[in-house]
């Protein structure tokens, strides 16, 4: 005020400077012992607040196990039942629980807003019901919990008009810490509340999956019938009674629902029902003995069906997004999903015996891209299943929009609603989270239908493999919904085909927009490639075969579960499934081999060269050609060329030996090279390569066996001249004798034996006898190869396996 009175432009006196000074000094004095206490009271504050949250509100935690009805209606009585906890370190007295009803919910975003809400706020969470509509407890200790069960009639409620009301469940008492009335722990629910039919109802489509994981191999027994072979054995506990599998079955029979089955769970479940082995260690497998769960499982599913929407996916339930993203570059991956899509339908009708939709596709969680629509539209389906937290509205309409909507070329997207559609993942295990997403659920469906007089078509599409849990809150929700007044139920096809909402959008969203955290998830690219290799190496084995559908079959259903949505998040399962088909398609095709050959000698100018090709397949193989070459054909000539081919084709379990003629050139080692080709000039399996030593006659060895062969020959003209003369002089000798034949003669009538005197043998040289016994059978030198004969031996050598 000094200040104040001072006018602008001169300086204070000195009177009032002091009086300002002093007056400012005085006015400290108690802010500076406030700082100086500041220390103190700060540490006097902590274990205050600590003893608050100890104590105070959110101290004691409030689970609602139950509500029912979940949709009351008129004269009916509303019961609520869970369990108190005293969370906090002091004991709660005077601990009451009560029921509050707040105003009915106005839109659905405001649903999901209380729903996140902790503590209890005043004003916002209504207030008590009250009277004798509550429940006492003299003391809550700490750590101990306790149960409570109010019911109260729908008409003590004061539920003016149909809507949805925040439901809350508090606990109001005192510690000792804090010794006055206050709430220490609430938890929200919803009651909706739909007294008369509604007049206008949204035709509401769920979809019910069944669908797991893969468990079965490429591999096959080498019996008649295939027995399957299975990787584990764990798909048993899944249709178990109380399993996952069986309880969707039970529970999705009482409801009307859209079925919608991955073809390959089927296929495995039916080879389940019959003999199928499970695989072990080193290549061993133990026999299968769940045939009566997979059959009953298999019976129930046949009933539950029946007058039932039945959609078939792809079979093996294709990640379309790992398609799309990160298969297409590579070849075959496409051909891959059409066939996949082409089995679908016979395998589910076959097994169940209804007719399924089969021109659905469905992406992971509804998330679309242009890529994605246009892999899915690939192999002939034209309506694509999305979710509206990717085919988002751009606030424009008041309300939520029906499912249907034209996303262009003739293709539809059916779009499920994200908030129903993702209530019922999470920990389910617990009765009050069970309840609160059913109370959810209901809130959001009613909320959704009174948002406007228009009837609209919406589709609910939870997660691909529910839990046991998770499929009894579904189905609990769903059997309130349909016993409700606002809904009624509809097939996904009826759904699809619905004229859609003119301001709905139908704008696909960028690939941009696709989220990161499904993308890290993806298959990679070089699951496609293994694919392709795997693909590549049965298309080289297969031709060869009698019997192709033996493999082609097995390995085609293995390479569609390789892309199976089943193995987000399993990167290292799905990496030893890949490898584990690829390994078998190697083994298969080296059962058919040629077997290795050591150093082989010729000697002389030709011989034959046998190879010898092992079929160790149950099945006969055919259209294989044997080439044998010579790398030295200047040395040793295969069939007169460089080298020679033969058809090849053995029986299961034989072996064949394929024999070509070599002729030699030239001394020396030549190196020859067995390799079996496929018909279209493929090489099959591994070379076999062998040595031939060749050894020819000189010039000098030819001389002495021509010397040689000269001497007999002369020697041969000698005896033969004697012979003639020695017979003149018995003729002679015998033309003095009668004319009548002699009985001698008459036993000769060729002539008179020839009769050698003592000179005549005289006259002979040693070693005539010798040599005439060896002109008798002249030739060339027996060679050490023995000829053997050019034809190929019989299919019916066996050979051990």
């Amino acid at each position: 005020m000094a200040e104040a009175a001072d006018f602008q432009g001169t300086s204070p006196s000195p009177a009032r400077r002091w009086l300002r000074r002093t007056g400012a000094l005085l006015a400290g004095a108690p802010l500076l012992a406030g700082l100086l206490q500041l220390p103190s009271s700060s540490a006097q504050a902590a274990p205050q607040g600590s003893l608050s949250a100890a104590s105070g509100p959110g101290s004691v935690d409030v689970a609602v196990d139950s509500l029912t009805p979940g949709v009351p209606g008129e004269g009916d009585t509303v019961t609520v039942t869970g369990t108190v906890t005293n969370k906090g370190k002091r004991t709660v007295t005077d601990a009451q629980v009560d029921l509050r009803l707040g105003q009915p919910v106005a839109t659905r975003s405001a649903i999901d807003t209380i729903s996140r809400r902790t503590t209890y706020q005043p004003g916002l969470d209504g207030d008590p019901v009250g009277g004798k509509y509550v429940k006492e407890f003299t003391e809550l200790a700490p750590g101990i919990s306790q149960r409570f069960s109010i019911a109260v009639p729908v008409d003590k409620l004061d539920l003016d008009q149909a809507g949805v009301y925040q439901l809350s469940v508090s606990l109001s008492g005192e510690t000792s810490a804090q010794p006055w009335p206050q709430v220490l722990g609430i938890q929200r629910t919803f009651l909706p509340w739909q007294p008369e039919e509604a007049e206008t109802k949204t035709r509401t489509t769920v979809l019910w999956p069944l669908i797991s994981t893969s468990h079965m191999t490429a591999e096959t027994g080498s019996d008649e019938s295939q027995t399957p072979v299975f990787h584990d054995d764990d798909l048993a506990k899944e249709l178990a009674p109380g399993g996952r599998l069986q309880q969707m079955v039970a529970l999705g029979k009482e409801l009307d629902v859209t079925w919608v089955i991955d073809p390959d769970l089927l296929a495995t479940v039916d080879a389940m029902t019959e003999s199928y082995s499970i695989q072990g260690e080193s290549d061993t497998t133990t026999p299968g003995t769940h045939q009566g769960v997979a059959k009953q499982w298999l019976s129930d599913l046949q009933q539950a069906v029946q007058d039932k929407e039945v959609v078939a996916l792809p079979f093996g339930d294709p990640d379309l997004a790992s398609l799309a993203h990160n298969g297409t570059s590579v070849t075959g991956s496409l051909n891959h999903y059409k066939e996949a899509t082409d089995v679908a339908g016979d395998t589910v009708e076959s097994i169940l015996h209804v007719e399924p939709a089969t021109d659905f596709a469905w992406p992971v969680d509804g998330a679309v891209d242009p890529s994605i629509v246009k892999v899915a539209t690939s192999a002939g389906a034209d309506k694509v299943i999305a979710r509206s937290d990717s085919l988002a509205e751009d606030n424009s309409l008041p309300y939520t929009p029906s499912a249907a909507r034209p996303i262009g070329g003739g293709t539809s997207a059916v779009v499920a609603d994200a908030r129903l559609s993702t209530l019922f993942q999470g920990n389910l295990t617990r009765a009050s989270t069970s309840t609160l997403a059913v109370q959810r659920f209901l809130a959001q469906s009613l909320t959704l239908n009174l948002q406007t007089g228009k009837q609209r078509n919406i589709v609910v599409a939870p997660q691909r493999m529910p839990t046991a849990s998770q499929a009894q809150t579904m189905a609990q929700a769903v059997r309130a919904l349909q016993d409700g007044s606002w809904s009624q139920a509809q097939d996904l096809t009826a759904a699809a085909s619905a004229k859609p909402d003119a301001s709905a959008t139908t704008r696909v969203p960028a690939a941009s927009k696709y989220p990161s955290a499904l993308r890290k998830r993806e298959l990679p690219r070089g699951a496609f490639a293994q694919i392709a290799t795997t693909q590549d190496k049965l298309d080289r084995f297969k031709v060869i075969l009698t019997n192709q559908s033996r493999v082609v079959t097995p390995f085609g259903r293995a390479m569609n579960r390789m892309m199976s949505t089943s193995w987000r998040g399993r990167a290292g399962a799905a990496a030893d499934f890949r490898n584990g088909v690829e390994a078998y398609v190697d083994s298969l095709a080296g059962q058919v081999t040629l077997i290795d050959k050591s150093e082989t000698k010729l000697s002389g100018r030709s011989a034959t060269i046998p190879v010898t090709v092992k079929n160790n397949l149950v099945q006969g193989v055919d259209h294989l050609v044997l080439r044998l070459r010579s790398t030295a054909p200047r040395r040793l000539e295969i069939g007169g060329e460089s080298y020679e081919e033969q058809e090849v084709a053995v029986s299961g379990g034989h072996s064949q030996t394929v024999k070509f003629t070599a002729s030699a050139q030239a001394n020396g080692k030549a190196t020859v090279i067995a390799q079996l080709y496929t018909e279209d000039g493929r090489a099959y399996g591994d070379p076999v390569k062998f040595d031939v030593k060749v050894t020819e006659f000189t010039a000098t060895v030819m001389l002495v066996i021509g010397g040689g062969f000269l001497l007999l020959v002369l020697a041969g003209f000698r005896m033969y001249t004697q012979r003639k003369r020695a017979a003149a002089r018995a003729a002679a000798e015998d033309g003095a004798e009668e004319t009548n034949p002699s009985e001698d003669d008459t036993e000769n009538p060729e002539g008179p034996k020839e009769r050698l005197t003592d000179e005549d043998l005289a006259e002979e040289e040693p070693g005539d006898g010798a040599r005439a016994g060896a002109s008798e059978q002249p030739s060339d030198p027996t060679p050490d190869t023995a000829a053997e004969s050019a034809d190929p031996s019989g299919t019916g050598e066996r050979v051990d396996r």
